[in-house]
């Protein structure tokens, strides 16, 4: 019998340690946090019995050392090759939000205090005074998530005579940039796979969840993951100076129409099985002039963040090129009525401007200067590659489309559309097996059962919404879809290779069960203590003990 007191205490006080470790991706934080993890996991007295079962694998290449870190638990109940993993991220987002109140970012009781001298919005507010919410960067993405898991881990370590099997816990570094932490992870439940015979029978994460709407309470499970292009483009214009205007042709008017058109377009938004994603999103906007001066921008740069469920690379490709190119002929059409309009102030006869819209895939311009200049092109490209290392992955794809730009005999202006990291895979649980079917039905009438003792509702949901690891531990994406994706991403394989292969000889179906709270990446972010200290790791450490029966 498993009593909601045995876990509480434990993940307030483990929420607690590792909120206090600030971990921000891309600093040393995110070794600290996880050599704490590993300290937590050798308290237990299963892994002081048997130490060879935590370790950690650190990432190759990786300035900072990071690491993932596992634990092991093996069930005593009879011999079996089924496999449960659990799994969570503990890097998070910078804390810059917070403003004065940035040292108190990683000190939630100091951070709770300070609040209260503040003029809240009423909502935060009246959490803030209930007691019942913990703030702080992190609380809810996602360190309540992983604490939530060691107690599940703990539990399970003190009961391997109820269960068969395995339970694999791992926590990951760099979730919230490029998920490099759980790619690299990969290879270890390969390795596990290959040597000790896993069978992955599902994963679970305790990603963030929260309310779709005001004051929704519905405690949502996803059974897949929502997938991430980010389209990119490169506008180049014709540069001019400033008394001569109509002379030349402005990139950032171009880029800003673009952004008009797809930022928050809900017709890009893509539906599957009655659920639909968030739409299109600006991530940056730029041009690159470098200094200020009287001359205009000779060239402009702009992403989205594109969510996707079923849409094909191909079909996004086709939707956006057809937005670029209807944004192109508008700007123009717009800068010849202007320009008619300062001829008619001049009194000088009108003559239609020179621009003529061009929009190409990255795949177009690569196999155009290919055929023009050969394998001098893959030399060239190389070098930028080599010589910017270290820069933002967007940026130096951005470099690649430059460098194909000045070796293309056509100067005149023109959009570029091609993908950036990170590429994130999308799932989904479609025509499930019977023994997927079999757990499925486990996961409601728990969720049901729970639900009813503590008076929460539950709803099982196919994708979660919003970007997570599960989407690298099985793909929905064809092998014709990933070719389209590298024909378009300069330098992905330099840049961002994404173990396709792997992820889909894995091939984990995988399961959002996460800690409820509001607020992610905001500085009042915080979770809500009853049900994500209590009831969810009640919930997953019942249906983890179900699949292992």
């Amino acid at each position: 019998m498993i009593l909601v007191e045995d876990f509480y205490q434990t993940v307030s006080q483990w929420t607690k340690k590792l909120v206090e470790i600030p971990s921000i991706n891309g600093t040393v934080g995110e070794v600290t946090v996880m050599d704490e993890v590993e300290r937590l996991l050798r308290t237990f007295p299963y892994f002081e019995k048997h130490p060879d079962r935590v370790w950690y694998k650190e990432i190759p290449g990786d300035p900072l050392g990071r690491k993932s870190v596992f634990g092991l638990v093996i069930g005593e109940k009879g011999y079996s090759t089924k496999t449960v993993l659990l799994h969570g991220h503990l890097d998070t987002v910078a804390i810059d939000d917070f403003g004065e109140l940035k040292n108190y970012a990683t000190d939630p009781e100091g951070l709770m205090e300070k609040m209260k001298e503040l003029d809240l919005d009423e909502e935060v507010k009246m959490d803030l005074d209930s007691g019942d919410w913990y703030f702080g960067r992190g609380s809810v993405d996602m360190k309540s998530g992983v604490a939530s898991h060691l107690s599940v881990l703990q539990y399970l370590s003190e009961h391997t005579s109820e269960f068969s099997g395995n339970v694999l816990f791992m926590a990951n570094p760099i979730e919230e940039t490029t998920h490099g932490g759980i790619i690299d992870a990969l290879e270890e439940l390969v390795r596990l796979k290959k040597e000790q015979h896993f069978e992955y029978i599902t994963a679970i994460n305790a990603d963030f969840i929260g309310p779709l709407y005001p004051g929704d309470r519905t405690k949502y499970i996803y059974l897949g993951s929502v997938g991430k292009l980010l389209p990119s483009f490169y506008i180049r214009g014709k540069e001019t100076h400033v008394g001569q205007p109509f002379e030349g042709l402005d990139p950032n008017l171009i880029a800003s129409e673009l952004v008009r058109r797809i930022n928050y377009n809900m017709s890009l938004a893509d539906e599957a099985e009655g659920e639909t994603t968030l739409p299109p999103v600006t991530l940056k906007l730029e041009d690159l002039k470098k200094s200020y001066n009287v001359q205009t921008p000779f060239s402009s740069f702009v992403y989205f963040n594109y969510f996707v469920h079923k849409i094909t690379p191909s079909e996004v490709i086709s939707q956006l090129l057809e937005i670029a190119l209807d944004a192109f002929k508008d700007v123009i059409a717009d800068l010849n009525r202007q320009y008619t309009k300062y001829c008619e102030v001049l009194n000088r006869e009108t003559e239609s401007l020179p621009w003529k819209p061009r929009v190409i895939t990255y795949e177009e311009l690569y196999t155009k200067v290919m055929k023009d200049s050969g394998e001098m092109v893959n030399e060239r490209l190389q070098e930028v590659l080599d010589k910017n290392k270290r820069e933002d992955l967007r940026i130096v794809s951005r470099m690649l489309v430059d460098e194909l730009l000045k070796m293309d005999a056509d100067h005149t202006p023109v959009i570029v559309l091609f993908f950036s990291a990170p590429y994130v895979p999308h799932n989904y649980a479609k025509d499930m097996k019977e023994h997927d079917q079999k757990w499925l039905k486990q996961l409601d009438s728990l969720a049901q059962e729970i639900g009813e003792k503590n008076n929460e509702t539950f709803q099982i949901k196919k994708f979660f919404p919003s970007l997570t690891d599960s989407s690298y531990l099985s793909m929905d994406d064809s092998d014709k879809d990933i070719e389209t994706i590298k024909s378009n991403f300069p330098g992905m394989d330099v840049l961002y290779p994404v173990p396709v292969k792997t992820i889909k000889s894995l091939d984990i179906p995988a399961i959002n069960l996460g800690v409820w709270g509001k607020d992610a990446h905001k500085w009042t972010e915080r979770v809500y203590k009853p049900f994500s200290f209590q009831i969810l790791p009640e919930l997953i450490t019942k249906f983890t003990l179900s699949l292992l029966d």
